[in-house]
């Protein structure tokens, strides 16, 4: 019994140093995919991030709501199509994406409040934090925003105020018109926009792995120089190239370090801050 005691004491030594590093600095944690429709891992994180926010540490959430979208799409009678791993968003798409996007914003939003942390939640167009372009590099894909300029005002002002933001990634044009936001590419713009500490981008996979089907390979670091092979020689494949491409992008905008962690680990977060050994993969410039 006294053995359990004193583990958890040196839990709490070893997170000292890093408690004092990030006290009071902002810290980005992009959160989507299948995972957020798992509750427990979904309350896992949120969890964390209360904990974050106890230690004096200032969380950013940014969720994405795919599947969920999908899902109310089907529900709707529309089918969902892609084209160069982008949503094709129609009128009728754009208000299905920006009601799922909401509607999971306010759960996540409640539940942080209710374990305990000040949460408000954001909108990248209602908030005007996401200034975008229509998307055309690939086709028409209908209201789609590649992120032009971030207004950083509405963020900062809740993480001064010990109160975390957790926004969605959508964005208004120059007309003011609604466009659907690709999630890692928000965090990305937002995070460089910031300089916040750290990017972290959970994920459902153990991190980058040399050989996908070997559980064994995990790359716990990779340089930002080795990126562009990697993704030739499809190392790097499908979902996980725009995460790794929004790290890329926050490190060389001046954001210090950048994650791809598994979500799926109970404290992830906590794990890869708090801890000398980390997990997943980091990426480094």
């Amino acid at each position: 019994m006294i053995e359990q005691l004193v583990e958890k004491a040196s839990v709490l030594i070893e997170a000292l140093p890093y408690i004092k590093r990030f006290r009071g600095k902002e810290v980005l944690i992009k959160f989507g995919g299948s995972a957020m429709l798992d509750q427990e891992v979904r309350e896992n994180i949120l969890h964390d991030l209360v904990f974050m926010n106890y230690v004096g540490i200032r969380p950013v959430l940014i969720h994405g709501g795919g599947h969920a979208i999908t899902e109310n799409l089907k529900k709707a009678g529309i089918e969902s199509r892609f084209v160069c791993g982008l949503r094709v968003t129609d009128e009728a798409t754009v208000k299905i994406v920006v009601k799922t996007l909401s509607d999971l914003n306010k759960k996540m939003v409640r539940d942080l409040n209710r374990f305990g942390a000040q949460a408000v939640g954001l909108s990248g167009h209602n908030s005007k934090i996401l200034s975008v372009v229509k998307h055309d590099k690939d086709g028409d894909v209908g209201f789609v925003g590649d992120v032009t300029a971030v207004n950083i005002r509405p963020i900062r002002e809740l993480t001064v105020a010990n109160t975390i933001p957790v926004i969605y990634p959508v964005g208004i044009d120059d007309r003011g018109d609604t466009y659907n936001v690709n999630a890692d590419e928000a965090a990305a713009k937002i995070a460089a926009a910031m300089s916040v500490q750290k990017i972290m981008i959970l994920t459902n996979v153990q991190g980058i792995m040399k050989d996908p089907k070997d559980s064994n390979s995990l790359m716990p670091s990779l340089h930002v120089e080795k990126v562009d092979q990697l993704i030739r020689d499809q190392t790097i494949t499908a979902g996980m190239i725009p995460k790794v491409n929004a790290c890329t992008f926050a490190l060389r905008a001046d954001v210090a370090k950048a994650h791809i962690v598994d979500g799926r680990i109970k404290h992830a977060l906590l794990l890869e801050i708090f801890t000398d050994r980390g997990i997943g993969t980091e990426i480094v410039l």
